[in-house]
């Protein structure tokens, strides 16, 4: 097994015991009494859905925040006429540089 895929099977273990772990806290949560934590269950399940949600605006706005920058500090692309005029100019330099070459006498051995 190579290394990146233990660490992805620790990844894939990892999140999998936090969505059960969420999941039973989200609709059981007497089970922290079991591990000896006292709870209000009103108060754990606000939380247990409060913070994920959180957790999900701040990212959404953060790539949304990603794009804004990266539109707004991105120069413009050239008009398409500009590109094709250039193509158009470079391809007629290699006919030229061909024909010149085509033309200029070979030395014999």
């Amino acid at each position: 097994m190579s290394k990146d895929q233990a660490i992805g099977g620790a990844i894939f273990i990892v999140c999998l015991l936090v969505a059960v772990g969420y999941v039973v806290t989200l609709f059981y949560p007497q089970w922290l009494e079991w591990i000896g934590l006292t709870y209000n269950s009103g108060d754990v399940q606000f939380w247990a859905v409060a913070i994920p949600v959180f957790i999900a605006f701040i990212a959404i706005m953060f790539i949304g925040a990603w794009i804004g920058w990266t539109m707004a500090t991105t120069p413009p692309p050239k008009p398409i006429e500009e590109i094709t005029t250039e193509m158009e100019e470079t391809k007629e330099e290699m006919k030229t540089d061909e024909a010149e070459m085509s033309e200029t006498p070979k030395k014999k051995s």
